[in-house]
């Protein structure tokens, strides 16, 4: 199958950040399964990490994804969504694995300076092509 796509490096991103999440929430529900806890997080401090760094996954990806399509749209540089898309990954990996393993450190931080950084970069990047267009 062959098509032909206007975004194809978020599309890319999009794919890998979809499969980077399953197993993420795959995790939430074995853990689930063991304790025995539907609902909330039933006090299991192993259940709440899995379940913030989750939803810290879920409630940051979205937003970046479509200004990262935005920007490509508004033709920013594939080498800007290239590093954009990877600080993104890398850093929700990063955010990830440490939230989950101690809850704490260094990981966190950084995780998220890989995060916002895009966050901030692909909207700045089409303000600025909008700022062009004189609107």
């Amino acid at each position: 199958m062959t098509f032909v796509s206007t975004f194809p490096v978020t599309l890319l991103f999009i794919a890998l950040l979809a499969l980077v999440q399953i197993p993420m929430t795959v995790a939430v529900g074995l853990r689930r399964l063991k304790t025995e806890t539907h609902f909330l997080d039933g006090g299991d401090e192993v259940l709440l990490k899995r379940i913030r760094a989750h939803g810290n996954f879920t409630e940051t990806v979205p937003i970046v994804l479509l200004a990262m399509a935005a920007a490509e749209y508004a033709g920013a540089p594939a080498l800007l969504l290239w590093a954009g898309g990877s600080a993104l990954l890398l850093g929700r990996l990063v955010h990830y694995g440490t939230l989950v393993n101690s809850g704490f450190g260094n990981g966190r931080a950084i995780g998220m300076l890989l995060t916002l950084t895009p966050m901030l970069i692909f909207p700045g990047y089409v303000l600025w092509a909008l700022a062009e267009l004189n609107l």
